[in-house]
């Protein structure tokens, strides 16, 4: 005897049914109904994610983690590529894993081919500034007006900017525009920031591209790929005078 029927008796039997209360109760049933085949139809590593994880498995997760956060600082991104892979691999189930997955993001974009051109919607300055196809470094910022953190680290890439223009670099700043930024505030930030480098609007292609999922962000290619990923505040001018 199925849940809708057993729960449809004991309703006649207690002597208060009506049309409307067994059509409501009938409704409610075909709801349940409808979660419990949605849970049964699940795979079965969905259903195992709460499972109890082996501390030991945790323990080796944390170590990797780790390792992976001092190579990244290093620059040895290769490195660091390959000691995600096998974290997330080896240890999906545990919390490290789940927690190393924005970084696994950032590294699964070095060794892409870089985008031949930028997808703009308009630009706010520079334009004739950027060639991301350049054999040289390109450092590619993503930003929005309303990020407080974005709004200390673009002015601060100025320096930067500033100091390895001459060198070869390229810097360019990207924006979305979300949530209530408009186009009008961005001019007004660039402008009260005295921001140097070109700035433009994309199309969101960009973003998907080089695996964006918070800001601020950057980037950096060279010779038609891209060889880093990360926070912008984790530049070090090393780094950049090794790509120049």
């Amino acid at each position: 005897m199925n849940l809708r029927r057993t729960m449809l008796i004991a309703l006649l039997a207690s002597g208060c049914a009506t049309a409307d209360r067994v059509q409501t109760l009938e409704d409610r049933v075909a709801e349940l109904e409808g979660k419990v085949e949605e849970l049964a139809s699940r795979p079965a590593a969905a259903k195992s994610a709460t499972a109890e994880v082996d501390p030991a498995a945790e323990e080796a997760a944390q170590k990797l983690y780790a390792e992976v956060t001092e190579l990244v600082k290093a620059g040895k991104l290769n490195e660091a590529k390959a000691k995600v892979e096998i974290l997330t691999n080896k240890y999906a189930a545990t919390k490290t894993a789940r927690r190393a997955n924005k970084v696994a993001a950032e590294l699964e974009v070095i060794g892409k081919p870089a985008p031949t051109a930028l997808a703009i919607d308009k630009w706010f300055q520079g334009e004739d500034e950027v060639n991301i196809a350049n054999p040289g470094p390109t450092l590619v910022v993503f930003w929005e007006e309303w990020c407080p953190h974005c709004k200390r680290e673009v002015p601060n890439l100025n320096e930067t900017y500033g100091k390895f223009k001459g060198q070869g670099l390229q810097v360019v700043g990207l924006t979305k525009i979300t949530r209530k930024s408009t186009e009008e505030s961005v001019t007004t930030f660039i402008e009260e920031k005295e921001v140097a480098y070109p700035m433009a609007k994309e199309t969101g292609d960009m973003s998907s591209y080089f695996n964006v999922s918070g800001i601020p962000a950057a980037a950096v290619v060279k010779d038609g790929s891209i060889v880093w990923r990360g926070h912008p505040a984790r530049l070090t001018d090393e780094m950049i005078q090794g790509w120049l």
